[in-house]
């Protein structure tokens, strides 16, 4: 199911950087871009763990480093039957966390410097067991790639303006580009990503709380850390890409960002009422 959720992804993706290529440079425009896309898709599938932790500022630690966090993951990635993953650090006091990587073998967790401070051993637990809980899904793939090709077709849509400055939007010819279509597409295009997003995030963030909870035992923890997390995140937002806000186990982008409006995460209240159920 997720790789064909994987493949409707690329499609959709693919599907909007033609659209926006035709906009821009008529034919030769959309060929150029679907070649881009296709270019894209490929570098992304093989190297989107790579590029969602670098757009994250993320970086590996040791077990030396820090020990008791090695520990935790090994213990949980044992007994939800996974290979260990790579564990990251992001240097943020804002507490979040995420998980990367294209298959459970080349998997990778990363914790903000802050939820080390503001969790429990419990409620770390549940955190992390939400994050294997993405791996054993498989379904951190169509996220990464979705956080890749959303920031590429925000590019786009900055080209695009460039583009219109310096006439590109003068064509003659009916193979040119049309200013009002290129107008619209600087608005649509990112918002299409958007909303591709929003299909498919939301689901898996129910999943991953319901397999998180099963691993570690006690969906009550990680029920604390979620309501915790949130509050933290609203009062104190992260200062990241939105187009990799959707990885994060909480929205790092509240506060009165307007990329909440487009929130790719469910209601908060839903997901603690449905651990606290279980």
């Amino acid at each position: 199911m997720n790789t064909m959720k994987t493949f409707m992804l690329m499609a959709a993706m693919t599907a909007l950087f033609m659209v926006a290529g035709e906009a821009m440079g008529g034919r030769q425009g959309m060929t150029i871009a679907l070649m881009l896309a296709i270019g894209l898709n490929f570098f992304a599938y093989w190297n989107s763990d790579k590029m969602a932790l670098a757009m994250n500022h993320a970086r590996e630690v040791s077990v030396s480093e820090a020990p008791d966090l090695h520990a935790l993951v090994a213990n949980l990635a044992a007994r939800a039957g996974l290979p260990k993953p790579r564990v990251y650090v992001v240097d943020d006091p804002t507490p979040n966390a995420f998980a990367t990587g294209r298959n459970p073998e080349h998997a990778a967790v990363a914790v903000t410097t802050g939820i080390l401070q503001v969790l429990d051993r419990y409620e770390l637990e549940g955190v992390i067991a939400h994050e294997l809980g993405h791996i054993k899904n498989r379904d951190i793939l169509i996220g990464s790639i979705a956080a890749v090709m959303a920031g590429a077709i925000s590019s786009l849509a900055s080209m695009a303006q460039w583009a219109m400055l310096f006439g590109g939007g003068r064509g003659n010819d009916e193979e040119g580009s049309n200013p009002l279509v290129m107008v619209v597409m600087m608005i649509v295009a990112p918002l299409a990503a958007t909303l591709i997003q929003l299909a498919i995030s939301r689901g898996r963030e129910y999943m991953a709380d319901a397999t998180g909870a099963a691993i570690c035992g006690h969906p009550q923890s990680l029920a604390s850390a979620l309501n915790k997390l949130a509050t933290y995140n609203a009062q104190r937002p992260m200062n990241i890409n939105p187009a990799s806000a959707q990885m994060y186990i909480v929205n790092p982008l509240s506060g009165g960002s307007i990329a909440s409006l487009f929130s790719t995460h469910p209601p908060m209240e839903e997901r603690i009422r449905r651990l606290m159920a279980m």
